[in-house]
């Protein structure tokens, strides 16, 4: 009965998994083939036959006739006599091909053979999906929350193919409930033991310039280029984008009249403000958009270094700095340049560090960490801004604006 079950088995399996023909002769002959060697210690005179269409599989024992009382290998050898109980007529020296039955093996080996086929089939089930996914890396790719975790939303795709979307890859206004559709990149796939474990990610540039590609024709066509995009996720974004056709306007074709383009990809990524900067070769130029909105006044580049000096108005120091320093970080990360920012008349104005008398040394830090090293920077903006700008309090910044504009009233 067993031997029934598992043949019929066969056919269950090519249909429920997809596997093609081939491919499963090739696993059935593996498992046959390891439970001969465990039974009789070694398969090389062994041939399996494999149908599993119709569920029929036949071994047989290849062995060479020697005369009684001199076999010395049982597996592949055979006493006269014996070899005459198949056909009279065989003499010594020839071969004989004796059919093994399933049943030979014994009820546990049967048993063992079954669970190391359902073993291999989920084996090569799993190769397959981790090849899937591997060449889906850095594509976009939709699945449904199946469950929430503390550290990571578990994901399963139509197939039922589970994805993993970590914390730390997800953008932090992102809230999820089960059955929610979720897009984002493929961004790795290994294969842990014998399961591959599919990562994806929300956060990742390579996001947003699919995005890109899907929501905006040009670029699916390839008439606009993305030459680099860097993010602070659900934040702020740049996106350098250039057009070898003359009469296309990169930036205008990326973010449609009245933003009715970007606007799409902005409401996916969390209201992300994604700045679209023209690309050039020419750095000065291709600085000085980076740092939009502000406006630049004059740039001194220093190549070896990686380094640029900017020189802006008081009143564009702000804006070339950003929120929280996101814009001249992202500035820095699209150029490939450490950004300085100075004020125009910088020599009237005092580095902040020039009062560490006077002021603790933590505090100040605190003021570079949000692009303020001077003592204008300071006092060029009201409290609340500083409040905003800094994790420090406002009593705190109040005694600091003190202590800045009795230096300069001296």
């Amino acid at each position: 009965m067993e031997n029934v079950a598992l043949i019929e088995s066969f056919s269950e399996f090519k249909d429920d998994k997809l596997i093609d023909r081939v491919t499963l002769m090739a696993i059935l002959e593996e498992v046959f083939r390891s439970a001969l060697k465990k039974k009789y210690g070694d398969d090389d005179n062994f041939d399996i036959i494999v149908n599993p269409d119709k569920g029929d599989l036949e071994i047989w024992r290849n062995r060479i006739v020697v005369a009684d009382g001199e076999v010395e290998d049982e597996n592949q050898e055979i006493s006269l006599t014996d070899a005459r109980k198949i056909e009279p007529d065989f003499e010594v020296g020839e071969d004989v091909s004796e059919e093994v039955k399933l049943v030979d093996l014994g009820r546990r080996a049967i048993l063992a053979l079954r669970q190391n086929l359902i073993s291999k089939i989920h084996e090569h089930d799993n190769t397959i999906i981790y090849k899937q996914f591997k060449d889906l890396v850095g594509e976009i790719y939709t699945a449904e929350v199946h469950h929430i975790r503390h550290r990571a939303v578990i994901l399963l795709d139509d197939e039922g193919n589970e994805i993993v979307l970590p914390k730390d890859r997800q953008i932090p206004s992102d809230f999820f409930r089960k059955g929610d559709n979720v897009r984002g990149v493929i961004d790795s796939v290994e294969l842990k033991g014998a399961k591959p474990s599919i990562i994806m990610s929300r956060s990742s540039p390579k996001f947003l310039e699919k995005l890109f590609e899907q929501e905006i024709p040009e670029v699916f066509d390839g008439l606009i280029t993305i030459k680099n995009v860097v993010r602070i996720p659900g934040e702020k974004a740049k996106v350098a984008v250039d057009s070898y056709d003359d009469r296309i306007d990169p930036v205008g074709a990326c973010v449609g009249m009245k933003g009715s383009r970007i606007h799409g990809i902005v409401r996916e990524l969390g209201n992300e403000n994604i700045d679209v900067i023209n690309y050039t070769n020419n750095l000065q130029l291709f600085i000085t958009r980076a740092l939009s909105p502000a406006r630049v006044t004059s740039i001194k580049i220093d190549e070896e270094s990686k380094r640029a000096e900017v020189i802006l108005k008081p009143e564009e120091v702000s804006k070339a700095i950003g929120r929280g320093g996101h814009n001249i970080r992202l500035a820095g990360q699209l150029t490939g340049y450490e950004i300085d920012v100075f004020r125009e008349g910088a020599e009237e104005d005092v580095e902040l560090s020039e009062f560490s008398d006077e002021i603790d040394e933590w505090i100040i830090k605190e003021f570079n960490k949000a692009g303020l090293d001077t003592a204008k920077s300071v006092l060029e903006l009201d409290v609340r801004d500083l409040v905003k700008r800094t994790d420090l309090e406002e009593e705190t910044i109040t005694e600091v604006i003190r202590i800045l504009r009795e230096e300069f009233e001296e």
